[in-house]
């Protein structure tokens, strides 16, 4: 879990550093501010709450929902889970930087690699989808 929060904790700690040695100028603080900004898109703050994976997939075929795999840091899960909007929490989301077996799901969809987000619907599997695909496929 802590490797979830290095990139937005260093995005906080570079604001901090930026408002310390630029003072209180415009250009210091619209900086921090794109700084915080982007360390919490890219937080796990963003995502629904995690559910691992042997959960999610029981969950998902009782309630025939998609399970979302993602990671912290990936802008493309950032842009899928916008792209969502309050609708993304009726998906089941999985981090496989906490999920070991998530991760290894992943890398057997995806020739080897961990790509996410990577999206498991009922029979079908997408890497990156498109956000209508998925919406199309919530309850």
């Amino acid at each position: 879990m802590a490797r979830a929060w290095v990139l937005p904790a260093t995005m906080a700690a570079l604001a901090v550093f930026v408002l310390v040695t630029g003072g209180a100028d415009t250009v210091s603080i619209v900086t921090a501010l794109v700084l915080l900004m982007v360390g919490w898109l890219i937080s796990p703050l963003l995502f629904p709450r995690h559910v691992d994976d042997a959960r999610a997939r029981h969950e998902a075929a009782a309630r025939g929902v998609p399970i979302v795999y993602w990671r912290p840091g990936c802008m493309f899960c950032v842009r899928l889970r916008l792209a969502l909007g309050r609708r993304a929490g009726r998906a089941l989301w999985v981090d496989i930087h906490r999920d070991r077996a998530a991760a290894v799901r992943v890398r057997g969809f995806n020739g080897g690699n961990e790509t996410v987000p990577t999206v498991v619907a009922g029979d079908e599997v997408r890497t990156n989808p498109d956000p209508g695909w998925l919406r199309a496929r919530l309850p």
